[in-house]
């Protein structure tokens, strides 16, 4: 395949999993699209491109391993599960209801697939050093990364995390930061500044790069190149946009948990489906080039 069809399947998949995510949110009536579907590209590139992994073998030891930080958004997650094959895509409609693998936040006991379960803010990075740091002492060759959101840089952990991967020359671990400005209260700046997310990375020691967190082409490249230094980790900031591909949700912090009415719902699929349609076409032709 092409770097273009390459690029085209991803963003393909990435269609296919917004339409899923406001599809199973509107079913259970309840759940978090906005940044579910900013986080949207990041987590295709990696499901369906950058990480070693095997539905079929879910416990395969030299997997690489995912650890969804902002577990709110785990309707990202289990579209990209589903899709990859770790279980039937007739689990989606079952998303936050009684009984069902698919809970609000990430269950790694319920839901094949899921490495760790997350949901209590600023706790997954210091859960993917943890990983990290056993596959070295073991000298596995998997990777370990970790998606966070912007607005749980907030919390304390993230910076003792942050301080941990470089002493320890974590080079196994990636930190992706789904940075769209946005929380549940507002502007991230407003409830809290954030300052200069990549400077600060940089001064506890990681090498940072930045890209646009819905350009494939740019995060397959933050994601893939080889680091500088192999013992030193690597943080992408991913600039994105919350509610990505759903134009009424884009850049609103009130869709940041809640589930849209059924006529918003059907606008949303609407619009989701013709990007879905256009994406299944390029994918198409760059394939055949």
């Amino acid at each position: 395949m092409t770097d273009a069809g390459r690029i085209a399947a991803i963003e393909a998949k990435a269609a296919r999993m917004r339409y899923d995510i406001v599809e199973m949110i509107a079913e259970a009536g309840s759940g978090h699209p906005g940044g579910s579907l900013s986080a949207a590209d990041i987590v295709a590139t990696l499901y369906f491109d950058v990480l070693r992994h095997d539905p079929t073998r879910p416990d395969w030891p030299e997997r690489d391993r995912f650890v969804l930080s902002k577990g709110h958004a785990a309707p990202v997650l289990y579209a990209a599960l589903a899709e990859a094959g770790y279980f039937g895509r007739d689990h989606l409609v079952t998303l936050r209801k009684l009984g069902s693998i698919l809970q609000g936040h990430p269950d790694c006991l319920k839901c094949s697939g899921v490495e760790v379960s997350t949901g209590s803010l600023g706790q997954g990075l210091a859960i993917a050093n943890g990983m990290a740091l056993a596959l070295k002492l073991d000298e596995n060759p998997a990777r370990v990364f970790c998606l966070l959101g912007d607005g749980e840089l907030q919390e304390g952990e993230v910076w003792e995390a942050a301080m941990f991967a470089p002493h320890h020359g974590l080079g196994n671990v990636t930190a992706i930061v789904d940075h769209n400005g946005l929380q549940i209260d507002g502007a991230c700046d407003e409830v809290m500044c954030l300052g200069g997310v990549a400077e600060k990375f940089a001064a506890f020691g990681w090498e940072v790069r930045e890209t646009s967190g819905h350009d494939v082409e740019g995060l397959l490249d933050a994601l893939t190149e080889p680091p500088a230094d192999p013992a030193v980790p690597v943080a992408i900031i991913a600039y994105t946009v919350k509610g990505k591909g759903v134009s009424f949700m884009e850049g609103d912090a009130g869709w940041h948990g809640k589930a849209p009415s059924a006529e918003q719902t059907a606008a949303a699929l609407a619009e989701l489906g013709s990007l879905l349609d256009a994406a299944m076409t390029t994918m198409t032709e760059g394939g055949a080039r």
